[in-house]
């Protein structure tokens, strides 16, 4: 697994995937010429098609010059799938060999939505996206910040600003 988990990071914090998706994803799944990737998860054999950015594109770019034998983006030394714990294990130790508290790799598909809603992207998009049944479950994940709120109340100075002009003008 050893060089691989910056890319997993990149993969994970830039598609929404889980831990899951990533660990089981293989080539054949990815389609760089479309720049999407299908997923299944195992726990709701739910599969989705992932649109993915251009940052994704150039990192998988990088990794499909070496394909493994298994047919896994990301695998251990045997060619394998990467064990769970190894993976949480090596992330939790990059984690706090960067000072950063309370961070799961969990966190990453949070950070996804998050970064995903405070750009303006509707949550019915985010939720498809992240593969939730109901929007429910993604206004827990993308979380706000207030400035990112601000331009819903800027929209007042624009009515009272029109308001204003209609006025002065006599109508």
């Amino acid at each position: 697994m050893r060089g691989q988990l910056m890319d997993i990071i990149v993969l994970g914090i830039n598609s929404g995937l889980s831990q899951e998706e990533i660990m089981n994803l293989k080539w054949q799944s990815v389609d760089l010429s479309r720049r999407v990737l299908v997923s299944t998860r195992e726990k709701t054999d739910v599969t989705r098609t992932i649109p993915l950015c251009q940052r994704v594109i150039s990192m998988l770019t990088g990794r499909a010059r070496v394909k493994s034998i298994s047919g896994y983006v990301f695998h251990n030394g045997a060619h394998k799938r990467i064990d769970r714990w190894k993976l949480k294990s090596q992330f939790n130790a990059a984690v706090k060999a960067a000072g950063i508290a309370h961070l799961r790799f969990h966190d990453l598909r949070h950070t996804f939505a998050t970064r995903l809603v405070q750009a303006g992207v509707d949550i019915y998009k985010v939720s498809k996206l992240l593969g939730h049944k109901d929007i429910a479950t993604t206004q827990r994940y993308a979380h706000h910040y207030p400035e990112s709120l601000r331009d819903g109340v800027e929209v007042l100075d624009r009515c009272y600003n029109s308001a204003t002009v209609e006025a002065a003008s006599g109508r």
